[in-house]
């Protein structure tokens, strides 16, 4: 019987159970709610609980305040010459971490900039870290724009501005200089520089990484340009002036001198030239002393130019009179046991002879009828031994030795320029009151300042001086016939001092001065020549030989310039004071008329 097999019964498999759709969804939802609530939550974190702190540190990074440059102010003189410009320039800088990056273009960058390329990568190296260096300042911008096509990464350029003098060292010594910054260091350019430089502006900008500004954000100040500034000078007359002194310095193997050249009327500064001088385009060629204006900050012995003033005070006093007489024979006169010396036997003269011809001993004479307090008050209403307020930086105000201290001896030598210290400046205010009439101005550089002046001297006193120092410039024996300005008529005085040396005078050492006014009808011009240690080269070095020819040349182109119209010369020698023959003289002494201090007292003590 066959066996069947059993039928094996086919069990299915269990029927899984379908997901809760909805839980699924409900999870998503979840999930995505918390990212969404964390990214809120971190959105409001960024944005509100720490919005300053970043924003603070994203601007720290990318906005920026810069400066926006502006021109400074330009100088201008008299008749709107420019004397003193600022040129736009270009300043190359770098990121010193973004060029060391590229380091292979170093070699590049310095041979286009023109230096040693181990140099400039060591500066760059020692700036690590920094995103500012300058690579050049105030390049040319045809020069920069070279190097800035050459694109290497890291380098950029900024506007600057470079100050440019046209007329170089005849004008140096008056207007200065200034910085790479350009601030004025010197001059006019510093003591006007808050008007000439002006205000930059500064705006907030956003730089990129590279420091490439890629937005202006806004602007925090403006700009305010830098005002211009008209001056007294004329550059006409100041080109003359440093000519002419140039020429008599280089001459007469001088070391250094000076000239001013004032208008009496109003006390402006026509002109004022100092040799040496130096070009402010260049200052890496000159030195402090080329720098130096020695017009104003340089102190000499005035020598006979002070000799009008001890007039004057002796016409106050009243007891003196032009034509009063007096004896200067034999040609010396000791006081206190100090000899003093003229040139040569004057023999019996009248004070306006003591000016013609430049006696010691009669200003010496006259001098011992005044008292110390009536000389100092004269020579304090001149302006000597203070500033004369023209407000130049480093202006001094000269000495005279308190009247307390005054002996015979020391009032005598004070009456011929000797114990005193003035600077040309102050010489120039002085003889330009006598040309006003005894009105004196401030000297002032700005053209049409307001500067009345004030009265320092009686009008007729003034006057008669000035009829005084007419005589000067004359024919012989005046000592100042080179002085004579063809169809003008010149009033001035000569000076000759002995330097001052350590214990006393130096014997062959020299301060040559001229001190002139023209026309001197109607004065329209003062002019001061200073020519320091001029002696001992071919036995010139008096004032009325060295100093007076550089006056005459001077104002001669002047007056022309100006269009000043002639007074009749002929008409003046032949109406006014007629100069009486001297006195036969006496063999010249040993020492020259400046040399007015004996030996004794030049080898020191007073003077």
């Amino acid at each position: 019987m066959k066996r069947h097999r059993p039928v094996e019964t086919i069990s299915q498999p269990p029927r899984r159970r379908r997901p809760d759709t909805r839980k699924r969804l409900a999870l998503v939802i979840g999930v995505l709610s918390v990212a969404a609530l964390g990214l809120i939550a971190r959105a409001v974190d960024l944005q509100v609980v720490h919005q300053a702190f970043l924003q603070q540190q994203g601007d720290a990074r990318f906005l920026r305040e810069v400066q926006i440059p502006v021109s400074r102010g330009t100088i201008y003189d008299r008749n709107g010459v420019p004397l003193a410009v600022s040129t736009p320039m270009l300043s190359l800088w770098a990121n010193p971490d973004e060029l060391l990056q590229h380091a292979d273009r170093i070699p590049e960058l310095a041979k286009a900039l023109g230096v040693n390329a181990v140099d400039l990568a060591r500066k760059l190296q020692n700036r690590s870290g920094r995103e500012f260096v300058y690579l050049r300042r105030l390049m040319p911008p045809d020069a920069a724009k070279a190097v800035l096509a050459l694109d290497i990464p890291g380098v950029n350029a900024q506007r600057e501005y470079k100050r440019y003098y046209p007329d170089g060292a005849a004008t140096a010594h008056v207007l200065g200089f200034t910085n790479i910054d350009d601030h004025g260091q010197e001059g006019l350019e510093l003591a006007y520089d808050g008007w000439l430089a002006g205000k930059p502006g500064e705006k907030r900008v956003i730089r990129d990484r590279l420091g490439h500004i890629v937005e202006n954000v806004e602007q925090i100040r403006a700009p305010v340009p830098g005002h211009d500034l008209t001056l007294s000078i004329d550059s006409r007359i100041q080109y003359l002036a440093y000519q002419a002194l140039t020429d008599a310095v280089v001459k007469r193997h001088a070391a250094s001198g000076s000239m001013v050249i004032l208008d009496p009327r109003n006390g402006e500064i026509l002109a004022m030239v100092n040799v040496p001088s130096y070009n402010p385009n260049d200052l890496e060629n000159s030195n402090p002393a080329q720098r130096r204006n020695r017009a104003v900050t340089d102190v000499t012995e005035p020598g006979s130019t002070m000799k009008p003033f001890t007039i004057t005070t002796a016409l106050e006093s009243g007891r003196w009179t032009p034509t009063t007489m007096l004896d200067t024979s034999p040609g010396t006169f000791t006081i206190d046991g100090h000899l003093i010396r003229d040139d040569r036997d004057n023999g019996r003269i009248d004070v306006t002879h003591v000016i013609t011809y430049s006696s010691n001993v009669g200003a010496s004479k006259i001098s011992l009828t005044l008292t110390p307090q009536q000389m100092d008050k004269v020579l304090h209403q001149f302006g000597f031994g203070a500033s004369t307020g023209s407000g130049f930086p480093g202006e001094v105000g000269g000495y005279i030795p308190p009247p307390r201290t005054w002996g015979d001896f020391v009032k005598a030598t004070i009456a011929f320029g000797y114990g005193l210290n003035v600077t040309a400046l102050q010489l120039a205010q002085a003889y330009a009151a006598i040309a006003d009439g005894g009105i004196k101005h401030s000297p002032t550089f700005i053209k049409g300042d307001d500067n009345p002046g004030v009265r320092v001297e009686p009008e007729n006193i003034a006057n008669e001086v000035m009829a005084m120092l007419r005589t000067v410039v004359g024919p012989p024996p005046a000592t100042a016939p080179q002085a004579a300005i063809a169809d003008y008529t010149v009033a001035g005085k000569t000076g000759t001092a002995h330097l001052a040396i350590a214990g006393g005078y130096s014997r062959n050492r020299y301060a040559a001065l001229f001190c002139g006014i023209v026309p001197a009808s109607d004065p329209r011009l003062v002019g001061v020549v200073i020519i320091r240690d001029a002696g001992g080269h071919g036995g010139e070095y008096f004032g009325g030989m060295v100093s007076a020819p550089v006056f005459s040349e001077v104002m001669t182109g002047a007056l022309r310039l100006l269009d000043v119209p002639p007074d009749n010369v002929k008409q003046w020698y032949a109406g006014g004071p007629v100069i009486p023959a001297p006195v036969p003289p006496a063999p010249p002494p040993a020492q020259p008329a400046a040399a007015a201090v004996a030996p004794r007292a030049a080898r020191g003590g007073t003077p």
